[in-house]
């Protein structure tokens, strides 16, 4: 592998990707009905990520294959890297400024987020629930044992040109990404998951496809359900951590969050609801929520967050009133990139100017360079903070 590739490959990974915080007691989320698939989805996963299958697994064959060797070198040393000049900053500044909001147990609202699980580990580890939404497909189940003899050289090169045109560029390109997704062997927002929760050292448990109904009920949805079309579609992962007892949950959920689309398809955003207060977590989400056609999803991240980190492109700084939220910043604000000038916030730099934020040593967002990449961590003060929904959570 070259070494410019490998280095590609290594910014494509980089960037996909306080004050005690105030947190609801933990609920218990939401549980569809069993259409578990019994697939061994742990040895699919390792085998996507370059990680060796359990001894004795039927996939145990593929990595003695040449390609899936190489496939396996090439992301053992981007994944050093990426650790070293990345994961390992961020797990540095959240025990220095994040402290109880990345221990915390809480959900995790990750909006806008496609299938970049890599960074809500990165900064959540501790959630007992992830709830990922975006508009990526999620796709059909892995399954690299229908991959045609002699194509698995191709099915992973076109796996590293699917992380390159979904991330390279620090946010998700979504004509490219569209086109990525497509593939006939491997489709969809599954695969990107399998891999970001392999080498992020967690073991699948099981995978359930599942989706919501108008009315916010999750419900098992396999690709033969009758109300398929009903649903809004997603994925359910519980997995467990390394040397970890507690299983967490990943839920991917393929929604518009627009103000038309959460009223066309509100069930989604009735499902969040159910979960009560979390933490929030929002990335290179296109500015967005500054546009009044996302005031709902906006509205809700305010009113469902204890504690929310993000750069920029998420909430306006001028919606954290100061009353309200107790905010704090980090790295500087140059202002968005040329594409998205248009969303600079004048107050937001003027904030920056007065308060001296302490400088970030790792990039994330849009401006993917330390130097120019911001973090605003906004915790609800206690008497602001939404209670938890008492209600039971749907079945």
């Amino acid at each position: 592998m070259k070494t410019e590739t490998l280095a590609a490959v290594v910014l494509v990974l980089a960037f996909v990707a306080h004050a005690p915080a105030q947190t609801p007691a933990l609920r218990a989320a939401p549980t569809a009905p069993a259409a578990a698939l019994s697939l061994p989805a742990d040895d699919t996963a390792r085998i996507l990520a370059g990680l060796p299958p359990a001894p004795g697994s039927p996939l145990a064959a593929i990595a003695t294959d040449r390609a899936w060797v190489q496939h396996s070198n090439f992301f053992d040393a981007a994944w050093t890297e990426l650790d070293k000049h990345h994961l390992s900053k961020i797990r540095a500044w959240n025990a220095a400024f994040n402290p109880d909001a990345s221990a915390s147990r809480d959900t995790l609202f990750y909006m806008f987020s496609g299938p970049d699980y890599l960074y809500a580990d990165a900064f959540f580890p501790n959630a007992s629930t992830y709830v990922l939404c975006g508009i990526e497909p999620v796709g059909s189940l892995p399954d690299i044992t229908r991959i045609r003899p002699g194509a698995l050289p191709g099915v992973l090169e076109d796996l590293h040109k699917s992380l390159n045109s979904v991330m390279s560029f620090s946010f998700f390109i979504t004509k490219d990404m569209k086109t990525d997704l497509e593939k006939d062997e491997l489709s969809g927002t599954l695969p990107i998951l399998y891999i970001f929760l392999a080498r992020s050292g967690k073991t699948l448990r099981e995978v359930t496809f599942v989706g919501i109904d108008p009315d916010g009920v999750l419900q098992a949805a396999d690709r033969s359900s009758e109300n398929r079309k009903t649903l809004t579609p997603g994925v359910k992962i519980t997995f467990t951590a390394t040397n970890a007892t507690e299983p967490q949950t990943l839920y991917y959920f393929s929604s518009d969050l627009s103000d038309d689309g959460i009223r066309h398809s509100g069930g989604f955003l009735r499902f969040c609801q159910s979960l009560g207060t979390g933490n929030s977590f929002v990335k290179s989400a296109s500015y967005l929520m500054h546009e009044g056609f996302f005031s709902t999803i906006r509205t809700f991240l305010l009113e469902h967050t204890a504690t929310l980190v993000q750069d920029d492109s998420g909430i306006p700084a001028k919606y954290f009133t100061p009353g309200q939220w107790n905010v704090r910043l980090f790295g500087s604000y140059p202002g968005p990139i040329e594409i998205f000038k248009k969303y600079a916030q004048p107050d937001l730099a003027l904030l920056y100017h007065d308060s001296h934020p302490v400088p970030l040593d790792f990039g994330i967002g849009y401006r993917h360079y330390a130097r120019e990449s911001n973090l605003l961590v906004a915790t609800h003060k206690p008497q602001f903070a939404a209670p938890a929904n008492p209600a039971a959570a749907p079945q």
